[in-house]
């Protein structure tokens, strides 16, 4: 069992969540191991709906949701493996803006 406690601009939300392990452990090393579970909706899908606006994006129901698909998917690959420390989204707004950019991330 895992209790926590949220403050956002003064608003206290507890939240409690059970998990199921056949592990003796000490809460020190659970807690990291949870935390390592929620690393892919927390990183991969947080980014991917913001960095892209997926909940915003409209397309007619043909071929089209799935091209669009395979193309977000493509850029958002692209864009993740391109050196640098920048975020996803500053990336992907680089790459618009700058061709020579665009190229090095395309060609890498």
């Amino acid at each position: 069992m895992v209790e926590s406690r949220r403050e956002i601009n003064g608003n206290i939300t507890d939240e409690t969540r059970f998990y199921i392990t056949s592990l003796v452990m000490l809460a020190a090393a659970v807690g990291p191991m949870i935390r390592a579970h929620w690393a892919i909706e927390n990183s991969l899908h947080w980014s991917w709906t913001w960095s892209f606006a997926t909940m915003n994006a409209a397309s007619e129901p043909t071929t089209a949701p799935a091209n669009f698909a395979t193309c977000r998917h493509i850029a958002y690959n692209l864009t993740r493996k391109a050196p640098g420390k920048d975020s996803i989204r500053l990336r992907r707004k680089t790459a618009g803006w700058d061709d020579e950019y665009l190229a090095s991330i395309i060609a890498a």
